[in-house]
């Protein structure tokens, strides 16, 4: 098979690595890729919301699947101009990414179908959702802009007059764009966080393992939100009466509300979770892989992922049987000092070489690039260490040995990923 993948982040390389191991390719396309991605795929200068150009490669290099890694373009459609042109794809179409694309149908769709979530109210008038502020709502509070935002668009108020000011961000300076035009402002909630991705067909869902992701910049939590500065799986706080009770009451009662609604979804739902005193409840639906959660779970899965993708697509979900390995999996972030406001680009990485014979230690770049014949910072999150252990602790300490063994002039990254572990015992 020749196989595309549409994306150039540290997400993007774990698809990349992981479909690298697949009997069944022969060939790894990437658009556009990263200086990493180009040791295992042909990297392609089309930039991932060029449809008609990404499906005329397709077309001309006889693409067997395209597999979507980012949110962008899954919510503007590309499934849709693939489809229409009878090129197979790995992904929802635009109908279905709107589960991501608008975090008001979500949260509508949730409350239609008796999905667990925290109570909240939409505003398309920053004059109401400042009058509802002042009148009804108990800090903190949470302010989310309604469309996509880089996984930045949440801002947690702790009082009026910081609430206030997210309204005139988020919907009259318009901080994230078009994505605040609508706005949600929900109850805050209390409790650990957990990440489960899954493959679904639009009929059958199958949860992947558990994982925990860490969004602020800096240590204990504090600073600006961010793509994500690391993670780990599995989750120690996700036991398995909370598996299958989030089975029973919000993975398969999604996917049967968004076929209900006309909207079958067919492909990866990350389900963003909210471990409360009063139960599991959904903080937000993604509709692709998270980055740097692929990063952890991917390593961890032992299932051809290509056939995986097949099945989704051809609605027989149910003839997958999802394996992972019991070993543990902790990611750090590298990141450009500065992340994620402005930073230096162009920096010489050194060290990358000590990976290339590891079974147990992993490099995904996601802000790389090529200069002069070198490897070079081109973003804020520039490079995912990722590393197996036989548990949480083990994982972390091998993770962060890895760290080690990589210098750039601005190298900046989180020493607590995984601290939480120490918390479960």
């Amino acid at each position: 098979m020749k196989i595309l993948i549409v994306g150039s982040g540290g997400r993007e390389h774990a698809l990349a690595w992981k479909i690298s191991q697949s009997p069944r390719v022969e060939k790894i396309y990437c658009a556009p890729g990263n200086a990493g991605i180009a040791s295992l795929a042909e990297c392609v200068p089309i930039r991932a919301m060029e449809f008609d150009a990404l499906a005329e490669f397709a077309i001309s290099h006889q693409i067997d699947l395209t597999v979507i890694g980012m949110d962008d373009p899954l919510v503007g459609g590309i499934v849709d101009v693939f489809e229409e042109k009878g090129l197979r794809v790995f992904g929802p179409n635009a109908a279905a990414a709107v589960l991501e694309g608008s975090k008001a149908f979500s949260k509508d769709l949730m409350k239609k179908y008796g999905i667990p979530t925290a109570q909240y109210e939409t505003f398309d008038d920053p004059q109401e959702a400042v009058r509802y502020l002042e009148e009804t709502a108990k800090f903190p509070i949470v302010l989310k802009a309604d469309g996509l935002a880089l996984g930045k668009g949440v801002l947690i108020c702790q009082t009026l007059e910081e609430a206030k000011d997210g309204v005139r961000t988020i919907m009259q300076d318009k901080k994230f764009g078009d994505a605040g035009s609508r706005m949600v402002i929900e109850e805050f909630m209390t409790g650990r966080e957990v990440s489960v991705l899954s493959f679904t067909d639009g009929r059958t869902i199958l949860p992947m393992t558990s994982a925990q992701d860490h969004k602020r910049a800096g240590d204990g939590d504090t600073g600006l939100n961010t793509g994500g500065m690391g993670t780990f799986s599995p989750s120690p706080f996700y036991t398995e009466e909370i598996a299958a009770f989030c089975q029973e009451k919000i993975f398969q009662p999604t996917v049967d509300a968004m076929a209900n609604e006309g909207r079958p979804f067919k492909g990866i739902i990350f389900f963003g979770l909210m471990l409360t005193p009063d139960g599991p409840k959904v903080l937000e639906y993604n509709a692709r892989f998270g980055d740097p959660e692929a990063q952890v779970v991917l390593v961890r899965m032992e299932n051809d992922i290509v056939d995986v993708f097949e099945a989704c697509i051809d609605t027989r979900l149910d003839e997958i049987d999802l394996k992972f390995r019991k070993e543990a999996a902790v990611c750090v972030v590298l990141a450009s000092d500065g992340y994620p406001l402005s930073y230096e680009k162009g920096l010489e990485i050194r060290g990358l070489e000590w990976f290339s014979d590891q079974t147990d230690s992993f490099v995904f770049h996601a802000g790389t690039a090529f200069r002069d014949g070198k490897i070079v910072t081109s973003g804020g999150r520039v490079l995912g260490v990722t590393a197996l252990g036989k548990d949480l602790h083990a994982a972390r300490e091998n993770a962060y040995k890895a760290c080690d063994r990589i210098d750039f002039d601005n190298k900046y990254y989180r020493h607590d990923i995984g601290k939480a572990i120490d918390e479960a015992e």
